[in-house]
């Protein structure tokens, strides 16, 4: 009796936090035009989740997101851009990330208002990310491929870009 008390006290001290949460399309965000962005809505998707930032080195990559988006929308496919300054690369508000958005870049795949990514005020969704695959992002662009089923496929850093054949290959295969 003591033994499973301990095994069952082992259990619950190494059961993540958001164990609960079982694949991607449980979460849910406030997206950049007020309403909410439902993962549940995405079911039997591909999804591509991006942190990003308006005033980054990386912040060309919105181009090739926005070509991967156009490219594969058709095959259910879908971008979602987190809006976040966890490293004080962001605009002031999401009006302001929004209209850089579109003007320069066209985007119209759902982004998120501007989120916490990292540390203990990370969204759940990236709480989740690290509880089941490990993943916290160290920069802006991080990629979190999610497959049909809602479970991360793969994940990439700020180095590969959208166009890169790592990626691609990556979506391509579970398309």
């Amino acid at each position: 009796m003591r033994s499973l008390k301990l095994l069952i006290l082992i259990i619950l001290l190494y059961t993540p936090v958001n164990a609960n949460m079982k694949n991607a399309f449980d979460f849910k965000f406030n997206s950049i035009d007020g309403e909410e962005i439902n993962l549940s809505k995405y079911k039997g998707k591909t999804i591509l989740v991006v942190n990003v930032a308006s005033k980054c080195g990386f912040t060309n990559q919105y181009e090739g997101l926005q070509s991967l988006s156009d490219k594969y929308k058709k095959k259910d496919f879908v971008v979602i851009g987190v809006s976040s300054n966890d490293f004080n690369q962001e605009l002031q508000n999401k009006e302001e990330v929004k209209k850089f958005c579109e003007v320069n870049f066209g985007i119209n795949f759902p982004m998120t208002d501007i989120t916490n990514i990292k540390g203990e005020n990370a969204h759940p969704f990236f709480k989740w990310a690290n509880d089941t695959a490990g993943f916290k992002p160290k920069w802006n662009f991080y990629k979190i491929l999610i497959n049909k089923s809602g479970q991360i496929e793969d994940t990439f850093g700020s180095l590969t870009k959208p166009n890169s054949s790592k990626l691609i290959s990556a979506i391509e295969k579970i398309l």
